[in-house]
Order: structure tokens, then C-alpha cells, then sequence
């Protein structure tokens, strides 16, 4: 999919680039999938801001994502392709043969009236969903469970895709995206096929606005604060941060600064990914 440029009209329009949606072939969603969403700002169910810089932005409605692709052995045919303001790829409509729909992640390659299924013996098919063990080594996958019956969690962005590189001992080892690789357990469902929408992270936003239609907040410096808000602050005029390491506004270490402390998952991790 190509990337729309923009003429220099005004000093925004400069450099920015958009999708032109050539692969969208429905503008309005279905109604019986949407739920509503109420903004959160950042904060969690206490009125706790937990993720900074977060507030405004258009309102948008949820689409029910199938993750769990549980329509076992019921084929769905794809009624239309659509985009999802709440996630970087893009959206199948299935239309199942017993009448119900379903929302998918559209991956690479899936068009308009193509059919796809789940379940333990169907085809090695993009868009159709199979356990770890029933599907060849090698092959390119996304949706995957992290444990099976939860629904799918791993590679579910735009170009994303894992690769399965075997099984042994009811454990399968897959290959991330970031080049982690890691086991699951070979009952596990995943997607054949990588996700769509490749040109995603090529797009150049442009201007401050544009973030702020997506609900992103300005973001301070912290070298323009004062020392008691952030490590970086105080001094008199521009001054260097007077530190070893950058710092997050409570003192920890900005870079290469591990916060993971899930031991429980730490066996199932294989080979961590590389560092930068």
C-alpha cells in the first residue's frame, strides 16, 4: 500500500505523509460489533494518572476483535476489510455460514470473499487459525495465544508476524518480531499469515496537531523543570543534566534499565532480544 504525500501548502503539510486506504473497502462499521469507549485520560480506575501525556483526541468507537478465533470448523467469508482507529492494522468482517460476524485482524494478502476457517485440521491458509502443533515449521504466523483458550496476544500489530521454528515436548518455539524467542504451549492458536497495513510506520505524522488528535498531551523536558519535579531540573540557564544516565521523573534509569520482574514467564523465554 502506498504512502500519500503531501505539496507544502503550510509549514504542517511539510513532510507529512499519510496512508491513502486504497486497501479500506467499507467507511462505516457494523453496528452490533461497536462498544462504546469513554476517555480515560490516562488514569486508571482510582482517577490515578498511570500513563502520562494522554487526554483530548477524537472520540472512537471499540470494535470486538475475534482473538480467540473459537468458530470452530465454521467457514467465514470476508465481507469487507475496514480500518480501525484503535489499532495499527487493519480489520476483516467475517460473515459466518450460520449467520453470525466476527471481527479479525486483517493480514497480508486477504481480500474481499476469500473464506477462512478455524480449527485443528484445516488448510495451511492465510487467515485461518490452527494450534502450534498442527502447523508446519517455519511458517509465518501472528495472533498468537500465550496460553491456549486466551486469545491471542502475541504479534498483533501492523507487519507483524512470528515465525514458528519447531515443536518438542508439548512446547512450541516461536520467533518474535523484536528477535526474542520464546515457547508456548503447542495447543496454542495462532493466525497463518504476517498482519497487514506494511506502510504504517512509514507514515510521518507532520505536525504537533495530528498527536493531539489521537489523544496524545504535550510532553515538558525535564531540564525545564524545576529540581524538585524532575532529576534533570534546577540550575541557572540551560544546563546539562549533572548525572550519569538519563532519569524518568522519579529517579530510575530512562535507558537500558530493566523493569521486568515476571519470573513465573522468565522459563519460557529463550533468547532475549538484542539490545540497540
Amino acid at each position: 500500500m502506498p504512502i500519500k504525500v503531501y505539496k507544502p501548502t503550510s509549514p504542517g503539510r511539510r513532510g507529512m505523509t499519510s496512508q491513502n486506504f486504497d486497501d479500506v473497502t467499507r467507511s462505516t462499521p457494523e453496528k452490533s460489533l461497536l462498544r462504546g469507549q469513554p476517555g480515560k485520560s490516562g488514569r486508571n480506575f482510582t482517577g490515578k494518572v498511570t500513563v502520562r501525556h494522554r487526554g483530548g483526541g477524537n472520540k472512537q468507537a471499540y470494535r470486538v476483535i475475534d482473538f480467540k478465533r473459537d468458530k470452530l470448523g465454521v467457514p467465514g467469508k470476508v465481507a469487507t476489510i475496514e480500518y480501525d482507529p484503535n489499532r495499527t492494522a487493519r480489520i476483516a468482517l467475517l460473515h459466518y455460514a450460520d449467520g453470525e460476524k466476527r471481527y479479525i485482524i486483517a493480514p497480508l494478502g486477504l481480500k474481499v470473499g476469500d473464506t477462512v476457517q478455524s480449527g485443528a485440521n484445516v488448510p495451511i491458509r492465510t487467515g485461518n487459525s490452527l494450534p502450534l502443533k498442527n502447523i508446519p515449521t517455519g511458517t509465518v504466523v501472528h495472533n498468537i495465544e500465550m496460553e491456549p483458550g486466551r486469545g491471542g496476544q502475541i504479534a498483533r500489530s501492523a507487519g507483524a508476524g512470528a515465525q514458528l521454528i519447531g515443536t518438542e515436548e508439548k512446547y512450541a518455539q516461536i520467533r518474535l518480531p523484536s528477535g526474542e524467542m520464546r515457547i508456548v504451549h503447542e495447543n496454542c492458536m495462532a493466525t497463518i499469515g504476517q498482519v497487514g497495513n506494511l506502510d504504517h510506520s512509514k507514515v510521518k505524522i507532520g505536525k504537533a496537531g495530528r498527536y493531539r488528535w489521537m489523544g496524545w498531551r504535550p510532553a515538558v523536558r525535564g531540564t525545564a523543570m524545576d529540581p524538585a519535579s524532575h532529576p534533570h531540573g534546577g540550575g541557572e540557564g540551560r544546563t546539562p543534566r549533572g548525572m550519569p544516565g538519563p532519569k524518568t521523573p522519579w529517579g530510575k534509569p530512562a535507558l537500558g534499565y530493566k523493569t521486568r520482574k515476571n519470573q513465573r514467564t522468565d522459563r519460557f523465554i529463550i533468547r532475549r532480544r538484542p539490545k540497540k
